[in-house]
């Protein structure tokens, strides 16, 4: 039998092993857990699936249906913020700072600033959320940025050929401001570019209404996420046709990333413009027949009056 000394140094043993093991436990489990990127817009969110795949958790904290500057915070989002190991924003989210505050959060929050609806925009974003990952998580993208960036090269020829097949180059067309890359990019010509519309001054409505009345733009583009209804004003005042546009995936189905909502939109807007073509005709034609009624109505009193005069001069000879 052990006496109570050798009792002792064996439990004492026991008790230094288990704890030994159940440190190594939950440093192995807490190792292998992926580590939590929470981004603010469906747009960051989807660049950090594309690239890091299931190498990462991903939370997104704004929905794409509304702007995400005017986002509403929710309390899970401060549980978020709270579990992230790695915060991406843009830059133009006003409630980041209060939702850090709030969690008491330690992870890094990185700007990824720069436009993102236009192919070339779109490869940057790609090159610095590879870089940040990579910085801040030690994960090596390298292999996947470049299948990605081949991925959207392959979007760009296809929106380009696109553009080109729709006759999109010069036609005349109005646009909310966040959406003006997209449409230069398609090759449209841009008449009036307008502020989200709680910003729109009674000037500036007109300098719009003027500039496309003056270049008879055929549509009027906006931007979902700001709202319609300006657009909509625009085009009732000017005869044109109004197409809300997305600048964030998830807005749609199958839309997971904006090469996909480029796509989307341009279709969106090939089917607007088809409608602006056949109204156009159809407003032509009413104008032809309106132009036919007035040379008819002028011709048959012309009949007339020379039927009158005629008539007038059998009169006098008879006489």
């Amino acid at each position: 039998m052990l006496n109570n000394k050798t009792a002792r140094r064996v439990l004492l043993a026991l008790v230094l092993t288990f704890t030994f093991s159940m440190c190594n436990f939950q440093f192995i489990k807490v190792e292998g857990e992926k580590p939590l990127v929470v981004c603010t817009t469906t747009v960051l969110s989807s660049i950090v699936r594309d690239l890091a795949g299931d190498k990462v958790k991903i939370d997104v904290i704004a929905s794409p249906a509304v702007c995400p500057a005017h986002y509403d915070v929710k309390p899970s989002d401060v549980e978020a913020f709270k579990e992230a190991e790695l915060i991406l924003m843009h830059g133009f989210e006003p409630w980041v700072s209060e939702l850090k505050q709030a969690s008491g959060s330690a992870a890094p929050v990185v700007k990824i600033k720069g436009s993102w609806n236009n192919p070339e925009a779109l490869k940057k974003l790609y090159s610095e959320v590879s870089q940040v990952l990579s910085q801040n998580l030690g994960i090596n993208l390298s292999m996947k940025l470049k299948s990605c960036l081949r991925s959207i090269e392959e979007v760009n020829s296809w929106l380009k050929n696109f553009a080109n097949k729709n006759s999109f180059k010069g036609k005349p067309v109005a646009c909310m401001m966040f959406q003006k890359g997209y449409i230069n990019f398609l090759g449209f010509k841009v008449v009036a570019v307008y502020p989200p519309p709680e910003t729109v001054s009674a000037k500036q409505y007109e300098s719009i209404i003027k500039n496309m009345t003056e270049n008879h733009a055929v549509l009027v583009v906006d931007n979902m996420q700001s709202g319609s209804e300006l657009g909509k004003k625009i085009a009732s005042e000017t005869g044109a046709v109004e197409i809300a546009l997305s600048n964030f995936p998830g807005t749609a189905p199958k839309l997971n990333n904006m090469t996909e909502v480029m796509k989307w939109n341009a279709e969106k807007i090939a089917e607007a413009l088809e409608t602006a073509e056949v109204r156009g005709e159809l407003n032509n034609a009413i104008k032809k027949v309106e132009e036919w009624r007035t040379a008819t109505f002028a011709a048959s009193i012309i009949a007339i009056i020379e039927l009158i005069v005629l008539a007038a001069l059998i009169l006098r000879r008879r006489r």
